[in-house]
């Protein structure tokens, strides 16, 4: 796989894991703004800790990606699902 392929896609998944991973431990703020009722941002984002949660996910599934690329069992060359031969 050429290297700007395998950057893209590397950067392609961790945005989707970022995504998938941003809800998770968020707490809303306790008391309500008295005029709107709206609570707003999360109490404690803990964003340093969710990026690097991020990552690391993303690396995994790059990596299973990759595996299965560099296989030959998924070709983007020649169709589809190229069967090894």
């Amino acid at each position: 796989m050429p290297v700007v392929t395998a950057v893209a896609m590397y950067f392609v998944i961790w945005w989707i894991a970022l995504f998938a991973v941003l809800p998770l431990g968020t707490r809303p703020v306790a008391e309500a703004d008295p005029q709107s009722g709206w609570r707003g941002a999360p109490e404690k984002p803990q964003m340093l800790r969710k990026v690097l949660i991020t990552t690391i996910v993303a690396a995994v599934i790059w990596g299973a990606i990759y595996a299965v690329v560099g296989s030959g069992l998924v070709s983007f060359r020649s169709g589809w699902l190229a069967l090894p031969e």
